[in-house]
């Protein structure tokens, strides 16, 4: 049987990108979404750069690392850091929903009575 080699990317650049750090920002899940606040700027790190331009209009973490074609926990730790700065602004999708938007107590109390009656 003939195996595959993992790709598992060039760890030195990874190590190098992230400032050696291992540990991601947990304000971050894979479908957290990320705007910009502001352009890149001359002298920024390439990926922080490149993180800013994507997310011009709201993109999900899972996206932008597939577009870096970084792992996610990279792109976390990168994200945090552009958090950090006031750089981006995230939220989750859940988050978006306002208390206008959900359903009216009453109307909730009808569907559980009409349930509890089948």
């Amino acid at each position: 049987m003939m195996r595959r080699p993992v790709d598992t990317g060039d760890p030195d650049r990874l190590y190098t990108v992230t400032g050696g750090r291992s540990r991601a920002d947990d304000s971050f899940d894979l479908v957290t979404l990320v705007v910009s606040e502001c352009e890149p700027t001359a002298g920024m790190q390439s990926e922080h750069a490149r993180i800013l331009e994507l997310c011009r209009h709201p993109t999900a973490v899972v996206e932008i690392a597939a577009e870096l074609k970084l792992p996610i926990t990279v792109v976390r730790i990168l994200l945090g850091d552009l958090l950090a700065t006031g750089r981006i602004t995230a939220r989750h999708p859940r988050a978006a929903r306002s208390v206008a938007s959900l359903p009216d107590s009453a109307l909730l109390k009808e569907v559980l009575h009409g349930l509890r009656n089948l």
